[in-house]
């Protein structure tokens, strides 16, 4: 049941963000939309609302736990209480080791690792005292095959493989009822090329997404379906991308 759900979306100004927000306000939710860029938001959460949805929004910086708090904060404050976070913000600027880009791969860490990590130290607490709660988390086909040129990326995406499963089991020991949700997307059109500075990776990556890509929505409607799921249902895993690419 998606309606009168509170979802904070992470990532959400654009791309899966965007697509999710959309559609799980057109089925009833309460979405609250976090990003740095908080004049897209904004447009976002105006949509929405002509649309006859209910959306709200606050700049996010998912590396600053207190930016993660804030805007849990504000869901609650403004709800009584959080039932979603989508986990969605993500970089990919991707190249060889030898490259040696290494703040690249500290950017990458930050956001795709230590944003998690304060998304949901910043829900928890309200999840466990509920004792109810559902993590989204976007990883992706790198996290869980190695594929060359993306050794860092892909391990930021396994670590968030491994963080959501251990996740899942410790609040089915602890009795929270928090349920949990990974998503391996392969090519999805959306804004992560723009992060790559490495030329001949920009191009190789740029020419598979227009050879195979797909929108965005076909990922919000994975989200929609996992949020829908009964309370005492898990689907834990969901491996998406093109009919068409042999990811």
């Amino acid at each position: 049941m998606i309606k009168d759900k509170v979802v904070i979306i992470t990532g959400a100004s654009s791309g899966i963000g965007e697509a999710t927000a959309k559609e799980l306000a057109s089925r009833g939710a309460k979405v609250i939309l976090g990003a740095r860029r908080e004049d897209k938001l904004k447009k976002i959460a105006d949509d929405i609302k002509a649309a006859g949805g209910e959306a709200i929004y606050a700049a996010l910086d998912v590396t600053r736990p207190e930016s993660n708090d804030a805007i849990v904060k504000l869901a609650k404050d403004t709800y009584g209480k959080v039932d979603v976070i989508f986990l969605n913000a993500g970089i990919m600027p991707v190249s060889n080791v030898s490259a040696l880009k290494t703040n690249e791969w500290k950017q990458m860490v930050d956001v795709n690792i230590n944003g998690v990590l304060n998304g949901v130290a910043a829900v928890m607490p309200i999840f466990t005292a509920q004792k109810s709660g559902q993590v989204i988390a976007v990883s992706s086909v790198a996290g869980i095959k190695a594929y060359p040129g993306t050794a860092v990326y892909g391990g930021t995406k396994w670590f968030v493989r491994d963080f959501m499963e251990c996740l899942r089991m410790e609040s089915a020991m602890e009795g929270t009822n928090i349920r949990t949700a990974t998503l391996y997307p392969a090519a999805i059109n959306t804004e992560l090329l723009d992060t790559i500075t490495d030329e001949g990776a920009a191009q190789g990556m740029a020419g598979l997404y227009a050879a195979f890509g797909i929108s965005p929505e076909r990922i919000a409607n994975v989200v929609s379906f996992a949020v829908d799921m009964p309370e005492d249902t898990t689907v834990n895993e969901f491996t998406v991308g093109p009919a068409k690419q042999p990811w």
